[in-house]
């Protein structure tokens, strides 16, 4: 007998605020469980570490959202580009997807990451001096949002004077929340969005720059490169996925210290633990939630559970990254773990090419908070902190107050 779905509360303000206790139980009631997720579409969560990490390599387990039986993930693209939407890495399978990862790790490498980092700092310590004088602030809108949203544009070649459109039309794409996403809405961003984004790679096929969508454009592998869709697509995914992430890990980092004052001290006092503490939290409180979504090509079992061709199968890392079979004492935040194999930036073959940006980011980010400003402390109640309500999990604000270091 088939399983009757379980609804994900997403109208209770106090799930969405902490998840975990039901993601605990769910976890307990069984290794796959059959739910209703953020808005209104129906998954099967594997909920275990071990069950997880087979699922993230399993061939039979697509990414391309057009092997779901499910119509309405399709009626959630814009309908008037979806072939060109779904041609990026995160949407696609061998051999398609070997391709474009091949090219695309040709101009995004781990060099050019690597060069960012002082630049990170420059934005990191002048966003800090803007705010420092005032003593309290909405650490996501001022320093978490603008962060990364800089840093990917600069790698882009995104003008200054059109990142706040360009960050508007992402959110109307991507942030929509619990609620099913408005058609019009949805059509209209990517409209804009891949307006501009045509116009902008013609600029860099005509006049090449320093910057990665330059180097996406003139990427070559046996005489293959992206093509134009290939490259909307993939300038549009390495937006998206590179500042709506961070915003939340950077939120979420700094939201989990203030609320453990045992770690914010142990963090400050032996600021080496920086990268391990990423690490942690990414695992204890990821920014994507519940987890990862793929679709069976064909009728699986997973943890001796059937599982029909079609379903959507969401390997829920929110909740396998818990696990106490897996880590011990999982509930419990520790910026000093050692064995922290978290599934936040999934596994195989589709494992995040943008890990390296996001953990130099958060590094960055939040050893700056510690290192320039003392005294810190949430400006509000904890329970008057709001949520993203799904997908995507995040301090939406996160006001505190501070006694700020001079400019740097």
């Amino acid at each position: 007998m088939s399983q009757q779905p379980v609804l994900l509360p997403y109208a209770d303000p106090a799930f969405v605020a902490d998840p975990f206790p039901v993601y605990r139980q769910l976890r307990e009631d069984g290794p796959v469980r059959r739910a209703i997720i953020a808005g209104g579409l129906e998954a099967w969560l594997v909920t275990r570490y071990e069950d997880g990490l087979a699922a993230l390599s399993d061939p039979r387990l697509s990414s391309d959202v057009r092997d779901a039986s499910d119509p309405r993930l399709i009626e959630r693209l814009p309908a008037t580009d979806r072939e060109s939407v779904l041609r990026n890495m995160l949407r696609t399978d061998p051999p398609d997807h070997t391709r474009l990862r091949r090219l695309v790790s040709k101009a995004f490498t781990a060099r050019r990451v690597a060069e960012l980092r002082p630049r990170v700092q420059e934005i990191a310590d002048r966003l800090l001096d803007e705010i420092g004088p005032d003593g309290r602030a909405d650490l996501v809108g001022s320093f978490a949002l603008p962060l990364p949203v800089t840093v990917i544009s600069e790698l882009l070649g995104v003008p200054v004077t059109d990142r706040r459109e360009f960050q508007r039309w992402t959110d109307d794409l991507v942030l929509q929340g619990a609620e099913p996403p408005d058609p019009a809405r949805t059509d209209e961003a990517w409209r804009h969005m891949r307006g501009y984004l045509t116009g902008l790679i013609g600029v860099k096929r005509a006049r090449p720059g320093d910057d990665l969508l330059s180097a996406l454009v003139t990427a070559r592998d046996e005489e293959q490169r992206l093509d134009e869709d290939e490259l909307i697509a993939m300038a549009f995914l390495l937006l998206a996925a590179g500042y709506v992430t961070t915003v939340n890990l950077i939120g979420s980092g700094v939201a989990a210290l203030l609320a453990h004052p045992d770690q914010l001290r142990m963090l400050r006092d032996e600021p080496e633990l920086l990268p391990g503490a990423i690490e942690e939290f990414l695992r204890y409180d990821g920014p994507v939630n519940p987890g990862i979504a793929r679709f069976a090509r064909e009728d699986v079992t997973i943890a001796g559970v059937h599982i029909p061709r079609g379903a959507t199968v969401l390997v829920a890392s929110a909740i396998a990254d818990r696990d106490p079979d897996h880590f011990p004492e999982a509930d419990r935040l520790d910026i000093s773990r050692q064995d922290n194999a978290h599934l936040a930036f999934g596994h195989g073959i589709h494992y995040c090419l943008g890990a390296p940006l996001a953990r130099l980011e958060g590094q960055i980010a939040i050893g700056t908070v510690l290192r320039r400003l003392h005294h810190l402390a949430l400006a509000v109640p904890p329970d008057e902190l709001r949520w993203r309500p799904g997908g995507l999990r995040g301090p939406e604000r996160l006001p505190v107050t501070f006694t700020a270091d001079a400019p740097a």
